[in-house]
């Protein structure tokens, strides 16, 4: 078994110098494949399914002819699951976190350039998450949400009329206050672009209570 579970042996080996280099720097490992269709830059952020597959290299750094093809080759595909799977309250995103987050992302690129569109969408790590909340007034045993906020690394590609396609990395944050009456909601997203999530969670922490005055915020 090999790096995507099952292998297969092309006819000869590629006499390519760019794949030949990479095998040389990396004896006893593999070589990926990157299908330039959906990736433009290999060496940034390549999703799993933008490799085509992987050759085999040798102790001697050489391509061994053996090649393992990778079974989720094809179009990159949305991954949200490690916003959802982490057991954590989302019920403030409503009936479906990943779409509503989704959809604050493609609000924020839209902002930037009107005609953004996402093609996909991937969640790196498990969010940080925050929640604040105060006693219920008639039942002191009963706690009421009354913030919440959340830090999503991500990795996303992104098309536009004047740029063509971007694959962009950072760290989406959105706040949400007064969620519980009788004060109006109000929400608020930041798109950090080239930042790390320890660098967004402790912004998180001062960014959940800038909401408070009312001042110079951007709503959704």
């Amino acid at each position: 078994m090999g790096r995507f579970g099952r292998l297969s042996r092309r006819k000869g080996i590629p006499d390519e110098p760019a794949l030949l280099a990479a095998a040389a720097e990396n004896p006893g490992g593999s070589v990926a494949e990157i299908d330039p269709t959906y990736i433009d830059d290999p060496n940034g952020y390549v999703p799993p399914e933008a490799i085509r597959g992987a050759w085999l290299v040798d102790s001697r750094g050489k391509l061994t002819g053996e090649y393992q093809e990778n079974p989720r080759h094809g179009v990159p595909q949305d991954d949200f699951s490690k916003l959802t799977d982490p057991d954590h309250w989302l019920g403030w995103l409503g009936d479906d976190p990943a779409a509503a987050v989704r959809e604050g992302i493609e609000e924020s690129l839209r902002a930037q350039v009107a005609d953004s569109v996402v093609e996909w969408v991937k969640i790196l790590e498990a969010p940080r998450f925050l929640t604040g909340g105060r006693r219920g007034a008639e039942d002191e045993q009963v706690m009421l949400v009354t913030r919440a906020a959340l830090a999503a690394p991500f990795a996303l590609s992104v098309r536009t009329t004047q740029h063509g396609r971007s694959i962009l990395l950072g760290v989406f944050s959105w706040v949400a206050v007064n969620l519980a009456p009788p004060e109006p909601r109000r929400d608020r997203h930041w798109f950090d672009l080239g930042v790390g999530l320890d660098w967004a969670g402790e912004r998180l922490r001062e960014r959940i209570y800038e909401l408070d005055g009312g001042g110079g915020t951007a709503e959704r």
